[in-house]
C-alpha cells in the first residue's frame, strides 16, 4: 500500500484500527494490517475522521472585515447594509484571493467541502464568475458546490430571476432563495414554487434561506416541504437557519417536523450566527435563536451545522473551523449527553456530506482517502479541545501537517509540558 495510518481511533468508537490507502482510496481498515506501506504513520489512538463539511457558507463576503467600514453594532442589518454598500466596488480580482485564502484556511483546518451561496442580485454577477474560477482552482482540494442566492429577494429585487438562471447557466450547482425576503407571506411562498419548479426543471437540487426571522408566523419552510414533495425532490432540499422555529408554538411545530420528514427535506443550522444575530429585540426571557435541532433529529430529519460567515459584513470572527461550530451548537442546543455531544460531531462531517451529496466520502475500503487526524482520542475531546490538525489527506495526499497543541510550563519545581488531553483511566 502506498500509506498506512496506524493504530487510529475512529469517530464510530473503534480502537487501534489502521487505514491502508492505495493511490487515491482507502484499500482496507481493520486492527493490525499485515500488509506494508511505502509510508507508515503511527497515530498513536488520535482521532482519524472523514474530513470537515460546511454545508452553508458565504464565500463570496468572507474575509471582508471592515470593507467599506465595520458592522459596529453587530447586528443582521447593519450586515445587510453594509453588504449592499460594499456591492458596488467588489472587484472579480478582490473576490477571488479573499475566497483562494479562505480556502487556504479550510484545507489548514481539515475543511474539505463546502458548500457557497452566492449573490446573484448584481447584474454583473462579478461574484458568481468569481467563484467558478476559485472553483476550477481548489478542485485539488476542496469540493466547493455553489448555490446561486437572490439575496435581495427572488421576486423584490428587479432582474433576479433572470440573473438566477443566467448563473445556473453558467455552472452554479444549487437553487438557492430567501423567501422571507420578499415583500409578503404570499410573495415568499411563490418565490419557493418558483425556485422549487426550477431546479426539479434542471434536475438540481435546493438549498434556500428559510425564515431566517424571529416572526413564528414565517413558516415557508412548510411550502418548501411541501413543493419538495410535489416535484419529487425528495432527499434533494434544504432549509437553511429556520430560526422562526425557536418561537414557534409546539402544536404547529408537531405538525411541521413530519411533513419535512416526509419530504425529506434537511435542514442547517448555523450556531455561530443564529446566536449572535437572533432575539435581538428581546431584553428577557431572551431567545436562544438556533432552529430546534434535537428536535428535528429525533423527527429524523437530516441535520447539519453550517459556518455561514466569517470576517464578513456580519460576523467579525471565525477562523474556518467547524470544530468551533460544532461547539457553540453543542452548548446552544444544550446537546450534553455523551450521544447528543458525539452526534455535534457528525453535524459538521457526515451528516453534511449527505446533505451534499459527496461521492466516496467515508471511512471504508472504497472511499477516497480524504481524511484528518485530529490531536483528540474522542469526537467528544475534539469538539472540547478544538483539536490541532495533526495531518489532512486529500485523495491520499498530504495536503496539511500542524504539530500536537502541548504547551512548556515553567514553575519552581522545574519545565514540564502540559497535555490538555485527559488522561489514560482518569475521570
Amino acid at each position: 500500500m502506498d500509506l498506512i495510518l496506524r493504530h487510529a481511533s475512529l469517530p464510530d468508537g473503534r480502537r487501534d484500527i489502521d487505514i491502508g490507502i492505495s493511490g487515491e482510496r482507502i484499500a482496507a481498515v481493520a486492527p493490525r494490517l499485515a500488509a506494508q506501506g511505502a509510508i507508515e504513520i503511527d497515530c498513536q489512538g488520535d482521532l482519524v475522521c472523514p474530513p470537515f463539511v460546511d454545508a452553508h457558507f458565504h464565500l463570496d463576503a468572507t474575509l471582508s472585515y471592515g470593507l467599506p467600514r465595520v458592522n459596529a453594532s453587530g447586528t443582521l442589518l447593519e450586515g445587510i447594509a453594509l453588504w449592499g454598500e460594499l456591492k458596488p466596488q467588489l472587484t472579480q480580482d478582490a473576490l477571488v484571493q479573499r475566497a483562494l485564502a479562505y480556502c487556504d484556511w479550510a484545507v489548514a483546518r481539515g475543511l474539505l467541502a463546502i458548500r457557497s451561496h452566492v449573490d446573484v442580485c448584481d447584474p454583473r454577477l462579478l461574484a458568481v464568475e468569481a467563484l467558478l474560477h476559485v472553483r476550477e482552482r481548489v478542485r485539488d482540494r476542496i469540493d466547493l458546490q455553489l448555490v446561486a442566492f437572490p439575496q435581495d429577494g427572488l421576486l423584490r429585487a428587479p432582474g433576479a430571476l433572470d440573473n438566477l438562471r443566467r448563473a445556473l447557466d453558467m455552472g452554479v450547482d444549487v437553487v438557492g432563495g430567501i423567501p422571507h425576503g420578499e415583500r409578503t407571506m404570499d410573495e415568499g411562498a411563490r418565490a419557493v414554487r418558483i425556485l422549487c419548479e426550477l431546479a426539479a426543471a434542471r434536475g438540481l437540487r435546493v438549498d434556500m434561506h428559510c425564515d431566517e426571522s424571529d416572526d413564528p408566523l414565517s413558516r415557508h419552510i412548510e411550502t418548501l416541504a411541501f413543493e419538495t414533495q410535489r416535484l419529487g425532490l425528495q432527499g434533494r432540499v434544504a432549509g437553511s437557519h429556520l430560526t422562526s422555529m425557536h418561537s414557534m408554538d409546539n402544536y404547529y411545530v408537531s405538525k411541521l417536523l413530519p411533513l419535512m420528514r416526509e419530504a425529506g427535506v434537511a435542514a442547517i443550522a448555523n450556531p455561530l450566527i443564529n446566536i449572535t444575530l437572533q432575539g435581538r429585540h428581546d431584553s428577557y426571557p431572551k431567545r436562544r435563536g438556533m432552529t430546534r435541532v434535537p428536535e428535528l433529529l429525533a423527527a429524523g430529519i437530516e441535520v447539519a451545522f453550517g459556518h455561514d460567515c466569517v470576517l464578513d459584513p456580519w460576523y467579525s470572527l471565525g477562523s474556518a473551523d467547524m470544530l468551533e461550530v460544532a461547539h457553540m451548537g453543542l452548548h446552544v442546543a444544550q446537546m450534553t449527553s455523551q450521544a447528543a455531544m458525539a452526534q455535534c460531531f457528525a453535524l459538521v462531517t457526515e451528516a453534511p456530506a449527505r446533505i451534499l451529496g459527496l461521492d466516496g466520502y467515508g471511512i471504508a475500503p472504497g472511499c477516497y482517502a480524504d481524511l484528518v487526524r485530529l490531536d483528540a482520542p474522542s469526537p467528544i475531546d475534539a469538539i472540547r479541545l478544538r483539536a490541532a490538525r495533526r495531518l489532512v489527506l486529500r485523495r491520499g495526499r498530504v495536503l496539511a501537517e500542524a504539530a500536537p497543541a502541548r504547551v512548556t510550563l515553567h514553575t519552581d519545581g522545574g519545565v514540564r509540558d502540559i497535555d490538555f488531553r485527559l488522561s489514560p483511566g482518569a475521570g
